[in-house]
């Protein structure tokens, strides 16, 4: 695949694509046209010696001190230096891959005065898989995310780290050599226009938005999975429950739920059982209010992240008709927000996902199923640790919840006074949803052995794909073994495409 960069931008499917695929880059002329274009307008500021911020001046709180034409290549080359100044653990790859791509497709909407041979250096990385070493401490997403980007951008200069194969640092000039490309010398204006963008956070959600909606797609499997395990009600999913309050993603979440539970042997063998409880539990009853509630918070963010998309993050920026203006386009409070706010639903999903296993694993309240789901309980613990897990990953969910978007601090002098902190809420972002893996795979295993446990009642078409899908990882109930390994195992199932296609082979897509 080859994901081509237009003056008009690129599709969150491309950022995907050269993230975490193969995918090669290449330039639409049109693109190198706009830059060059823009680039015009630069040089001739600087032939008129007019003083404009960022290619005759310092930066920051140093915006009012004038450089010298013969040190503005010199002035470049040391703000990036200055502000690769990040500390810590090295990002993802693909976190640096897309962040790398995200500034590519800013240059070449032809609004931040640098030659198209800077972006082209940049695409060399990418097509040479060269990744940037970048830290994971050092953005307050403010005038975008500067340290990040600079982290990269040295890379160009022949410079800093790069992300050897083995996860080690290898020396920028040293990983050029290696793939056969050489450094750059930057111009006026170049070096700022490569770190004062909101691409690491924007990668970063749009990564996240794409994880998420695969987690509560699977959050309606898990959830109608442990409702059939436990004997409970389907009614509450009923489609003109749910038109009655017309949020679209609780209708989404609900048609999931019940279209999962058709045909199953196991709702048919209690439907008319005075028995059981007239009402279900929240945590059954309520699944499609909870994450249909993150469905649409997830619609929103996507919303807010296709803008980001197609904006023009820099500063200053190269107008068409000559002029450079100062802007706050680079402040990332929309996409901190975002990222806040999608960190908050993903928590809930699993929380509620923990209060149904702790249900399937109570033998007062799972409907008949053995306590902790083991067939000889006593001398076996069952999944009773497995509980514990998510217990404590609900908890650091919630703590990982508390939103980064309202702890502003100023910095450069006062110059910069109010930060987004945008690069942490998505960086915490994606722990949140690493997190809700996890917790959906412990309910998928516990639902699973719910399932078997009410053998000789068949389960749903859904269920028999779960268990067929689990049954050489997890084996089935009997005597305790080593748990670890069937809940990673679980995760990976969880995380896959195999269980979804095979359940949608079974029922039909889903929403």
């Amino acid at each position: 695949m080859t994901v081509t960069i237009q003056p008009t931008g690129i599709s969150p499917a491309d950022v995907l694509a050269v993230a975490r695929g193969a995918a090669k880059v290449v330039l639409d002329p049109a693109a190198v046209e706009a830059m060059a274009a823009s680039r015009s307008i630069v040089d001739g500021i600087e032939a008129a010696g007019r003083p404009v911020y960022g290619v005759s001046t310092g930066f920051g709180a140093l915006a009012n001190t004038f450089v010298a034409p013969e040190r503005r290549a010199e002035l470049q080359h040391a703000l990036i230096r200055s502000h690769a100044a990040g500390v810590g653990a090295p990002m993802p790859r693909e976190v640096v891959r897309a962040m790398m791509l995200l500034r590519v497709r800013s240059l070449a909407l032809g609004r931040s005065g640098v030659r198209p041979l800077v972006a082209e250096a940049l695409v060399d990385l990418l097509n040479h898989e060269v990744t940037p070493w970048v830290p994971e401490h050092g953005s307050l997403g403010a005038s975008g995310d500067l340290a990040p980007l600079a982290h990269c951008a040295l890379v160009l200069l022949g410079e800093g780290w790069v992300l050897g194969p083995a996860g080690e640092r290898i020396p920028g000039g040293e990983a050029l050599r290696r793939v056969g490309l050489a450094p750059i010398e930057l111009a006026a204006k170049e070096g700022l226009a490569l770190i004062n963008g909101t691409d690491g956070m924007l990668g970063m959600l749009l990564l996240a938005i794409h994880d998420a909606g695969h987690l509560f797609a699977m959050a309606d499997v898990t959830a109608a999975l442990a409702i059939e395990a436990m004997l409970g009600s389907e009614r509450p999913f009923l489609p003109e429950l749910h038109a009655i309050r017309p949020h679209p993603g609780q209708e989404t979440s609900a048609a999931n739920i019940h279209k999962l539970l058709q045909d199953s042997a196991v709702m048919d063998s209690h439907r008319h059982d005075l028995a059981h409880a007239v009402q279900d539990a929240y945590s059954m009853r309520c699944a499609p209010q909870v994450a249909g509630a993150a469905r649409d918070t997830l619609d929103f963010v996507a919303t807010v992240a296709g803008r980001e998309l197609r904006s023009v993050v820099d500063n200053p920026v190269v107008l068409p008709d000559g002029r450079v203006e100062s802007t706050g386009n680079f402040h990332g409070a929309p996409l901190g927000f975002a990222a806040d706010y999608l960190a908050i639903a993903a928590a809930e999903v699993g929380a509620i996902a923990e209060r149904r296993v702790d249900r399937l694993l109570d033998v007062t309240r799972s409907r008949d199923l053995p306590a902790f789901l083991s067939p000889d309980a006593g001398v076996n613990s069952g999944l009773m640790i497995a509980q514990y897990t998510a217990a404590g990953i609900v908890a650091e969910n919630r703590r990982l919840a508390a939103p980064a978007s309202v702890d502003s601090l100023p910095t450069s002098g006062m110059q910069e006074d109010h930060v987004s902190m945008g690069w942490a809420a998505a960086k915490k972002l994606r722990t949140v949803l690493d997190n809700l893996a996890s917790l959906l795979a412990v309910e998928l295993l516990a639902a699973v052995r719910g399932l078997q446990l009410r053998a000789p009642l068949t389960p749903s078409p859904a269920g028999r794909a779960a268990l067929a899908a689990l049954a050489d990882v997890v084996g089935g109930p009997g005597p305790d073994v080593f748990l670890a390994p069937l809940m990673e195992a679980a995760r990976e199932v969880l995380r896959g495409p195999e269980l979804r296609a095979a359940i949608e082979r079974e029922v039909g897509p889903l929403g």
